[in-house]
């Protein structure tokens, strides 16, 4: 006996084939395959053991690739996290301090090169967190690096991820009372940036940089490379813009940059004063522009 279905079932049925077909589709469009570049250095894989900083600004990363987990009441925020190898290190490490990688709200990145982006897509399939990031940065970050000025045209160098939320300078990022000010600062990528914001401890505030230092690779030419015409002009706007930033402590994207393993040993007792240093900052900036200048003179 054959089966007739009303107007309605049909199109609830049709709804759900639909669906069904869009989801397949999806779940196969985010299965990209990856080819990470080879390992640079082995302390960018190496464990390192999760701290307190300052406030509620927390250390998460390995050895030398920074992760930052900012906490709050409604959620958390995670800066960065290193190569895709990392995303089970990080994850490790939030829950060794107390925290739940299910909290964390927002996954920011203060450049979209595959050092800091490596385990992005894993952290967020576990945490539901929404990406947020530089314009500059965007398109890179939604291909997995491929049109990346300098690493690109090669395919995927992690996994891609959409971003939910595409950020401009001196835009602000909110979240359970903290309020984070995204710095623009290309050159490295074309949407590098910073973060500037006020925490506080028992005894005090502290008005915290996460900075993306301004340094030029190798094969980066001042005059310009043919998918990024003006990185001489935006490395020297941010070599102009950071001297002028004002805080109490600066952190990097990478643990040597701010001397990590010279201010704290695995360990130690909280410190926000060893990390006040702004003649460390001032030193590193100032070598930075030095290398740009002797490039462009070349």
């Amino acid at each position: 006996m054959p089966v007739h279905f009303s107007g309605f079932i049909k199109t609830v049925l049709f709804s759900i084939l639909i669906g069904c077909c869009m989801l397949a589709y999806n779940t196969s469009a985010a299965q990209v395959t990856v080819h990470e570049p080879t390992l640079i250095d082995s302390t960018w894989e190496k464990p390192y053991a999760p701290f307190r900083i300052v406030g509620n600004v927390y250390y998460v990363g390995t050895y030398e690739l920074a992760s930052y987990l900012i906490t709050t009441p409604k959620g958390h925020i995670l800066i960065n996290t290193g190569l895709s190898s990392s995303a089970e290190m990080i994850k490790r490490n939030i829950e060794a301090l107390g925290f739940k990688i299910a909290d964390v709200k927002i996954l920011l990145t203060n450049q979209a090169h595959f050092d800091h982006m490596g385990g992005m897509a894993d952290i967020q399939k576990m945490s539901y967190a929404k990406m947020m990031a530089d314009a500059g940065d965007v398109a890179v970050i939604e291909d997995g690096g491929n049109s990346d000025y300098l690493f690109g045209g090669h395919g995927a160098i992690y996994q891609p991820l959409k971003v939910s939320r595409v950020l401009h300078d001196g835009d602000i990022i909110s979240l359970g009372g903290m309020k984070l000010t995204l710095l623009h600062h290309p050159g490295h990528t074309k949407g590098s940036c910073s973060y500037l914001f006020t925490v506080h401890d028992a005894k005090r505030k502290y008005r915290v940089l996460i900075a993306n230092m301004p340094t030029m690779l190798d094969d980066v030419k001042p005059e310009g490379m043919p998918r990024y015409p003006n990185v001489g002009k935006d490395f020297e706007y941010t070599y102009n813009a950071m001297p002028k930033l004002k805080f109490d402590i600066w952190l990097a994207a990478h643990a040597s940059q701010f001397d990590l393993h010279k201010k704290h040993k695995p360990g130690d007792q909280y410190n926000p004063a060893a990390f006040v240093d702004r003649p460390g900052y001032n030193k590193l900036l100032n070598k930075l522009h030095a290398d740009y200048l002797a490039k462009v003179k070349r």
